[in-house]
């Protein structure tokens, strides 16, 4: 048994950078979390229009909800599995913002066809992206966000591109200065960027069957359809 990630990437995998692959090796199989540790050297968002969208995002986690500029940064990638009995990874972020920390909730699943990986915002799991994973030829990490869904009751729908966004995160491994380095950028086909940041991190590994899930980072409510 094999980490979602490296079964989404498959041969790819091994061109990543030894550190980033330790890292996205979490899972049940590894038996490690991961918690990464460091700054975002930018929070930026883009016109007024888009504050609102942050503002209703921040009441169930989703995005961040203010700019800013050197501020603290951690995540926490831990697997587990839910309610549903899939092997799930933790993907929060908490960004210490002045005056209030704020965190940005994911929980990733493996696609029932394993050739992507599902991704379930928030605290209740309201937004589902998929995910594509792909290796670049200078060992880092690109993923793109594919079709978003939202899901409440018996509500189920395809989010259409005038409302949605797609999101690019990169990640490689600064060797030089013994960090990680991530970029991430969330744009509108129509309005262009809306919601982005960058920064690096150092990370920590800690073994999942002594330690577990801690309090809080599971979300309030699973969804099963993916």
């Amino acid at each position: 048994m094999s980490s979602m990630f490296r079964t989404v990437l498959g041969p790819g995998f091994d061109r990543l950078h030894p550190q980033l692959r330790r890292r996205f090796s979490v899972g049940l199989a590894s038996g490690e979390a991961c918690t990464g540790q460091g700054v975002m050297d930018r929070i930026w968002h883009g016109g007024a229009f888009v504050k609102p969208l942050l503002a209703l995002g921040t009441t169930r986690n989703i995005l961040v909800p203010r700019e800013g500029r050197n501020i603290p940064f951690m995540i926490e990638n831990v697997p587990y599995v839910d309610t549903f009995g899939r092997e799930t990874v933790t993907f929060v972020r908490t960004f210490d913002l002045p005056g209030r920390s704020r965190r940005f909730d994911a929980q990733m699943v493996l696609s029932p066809k394993g050739d992507r990986v599902l991704d379930y915002l928030g605290t209740h799991q309201h937004l589902a992206s998929e995910l594509h994973f792909r290796a670049e030829p200078d060992g880092s990490l690109l993923i793109r966000s594919g079709e978003h869904r939202f899901r409440e009751g018996a509500v189920d729908v395809r989010v259409p591109e005038l409302i949605g966004a797609t999101a690019e995160v990169r990640e490689s491994y600064d060797d030089a200065a013994g960090r990680f380095r991530i970029r991430v950028r969330v744009v509108n086909k129509y309005f262009g960027p809306l919601f982005g940041y960058e920064g690096s991190f150092t990370a920590s590994y800690t073994n999942i069957r002594t330690c577990g899930v801690r309090p809080g980072l599971r979300p309030v409510r699973e969804e099963s359809r993916a």
